[in-house]
């Protein structure tokens, strides 16, 4: 039986995260595989997989602030907001006049910090149990509500002058939830000349960097990090007696405890450095709010 633990892939370009996960079942010979976080096809990066009971932990990841490196191309829409979708405007020679180094620092600038966002239509996001971007595959219009989300670093890197378009090579970090492509559409929008994604990688998922992650044809058993090892790079420790790790498993309260916790929330590690669950404030006391598996020695 494959070990509960955690693992890092480097998606490559042209596979969606579904495809990655059932390369992962293939490699590991489990069914039990998810993943915290969606990257598109044409995206390539950091994708966080779990497996066996680890795949609980995907809840308590798929919420942590990203990086992404990306380059957005003013001067022309898509219909998918990225280079998958076909090319539906190109920006009139005339309106490149406006487009100067001082106004693009300034879009940039209004897309920073906490910033109202609408998705694009072809995301994943779930309309009446049905994903954005299967309606809009089956033909149906699809306009998807603004959420809030924010951008703590919105970075120009490089960019190159091509014939009707600029390309910028950009860093965001982001909080979970914020759209890339959006970014770039909103940027080209507010210029004048329309922008799209036509590049993607994830590099970081909280703590967890793509430098650490395998390629796809290099899964291994032996390359899953415990569940105790990945808990404690999106979650505060908490060392637990082994009597107490048997009460939160047993579904009790660690009663007078909640002082222990600098947060909302913390991983529970026993005297053997396992994970035994992940542990919430209720008044005075901590409670389970999710227990691993408990693992046979």
């Amino acid at each position: 039986m494959v070990s509960p633990g955690i693992l890092l892939v480097d998606k490559p370009a042209g596979l969606t995260s579904h495809d990655v996960v059932a390369r992962t079942r293939r490699a590991l010979g489990t069914r039990k595989v998810g993943h915290a976080g969606t990257l598109d096809p044409m995206a390539t990066g950091l994708l966080v997989i779990g497996v066996e009971g680890a795949t609980r932990l995907l809840t308590y990841i798929v919420g942590a602030d990203k990086t992404y490196e990306a380059t957005i191309r003013l001067g022309q829409t898509t219909g998918t907001d990225d280079a998958d979708g076909e090319i539906l405007t190109r920006a009139p020679e005339q309106a490149w006049d406006a487009v100067t180094p001082e106004r693009v620092a300034a879009g940039v600038a209004a897309l920073t910090g906490e910033i109202s966002q609408v998705p694009s239509s072809v995301s994943a996001i779930k309309v009446d149990g049905r994903r954005a971007y299967d309606r809009v595959r089956a033909g149906e219009e699809v306009v998807l509500a603004a959420r809030d989300v924010t951008v703590s670093r919105f970075e120009i890197v490089a960019e190159r002058s091509g014939e009707g378009f600029l390309d910028l090579d950009v860093v965001v970090d982001c909080s979970s939830g914020t759209y890339i492509r959006s970014l770039a559409r909103d940027l080209g929008a507010d210029l004048g000349v329309g922008g799209h994604l036509t590049a993607l990688r994830r590099t970081h998922v909280g703590d967890f960097d793509v430098a650490d992650a395998l390629m796809i044809e290099d899964i291994v058993e032996t390359a899953l990090l415990t569940p105790a090892a990945a808990a404690v790079r999106v979650l505060d420790p908490l060392p637990v007696s082994a009597a107490d790790a048997r009460d939160l498993r047993h579904g009790k309260r660690l009663t007078d405890q909640a002082s222990r916790l600098s947060g909302v929330l913390a991983a529970a590690i026993d005297e053997d450095g396992v994970l035994v669950g992940v542990v919430e404030r209720r008044g005075a006391d901590l409670k389970s709010a999710m227990n691993m598996p408990e693992v046979t020695r």
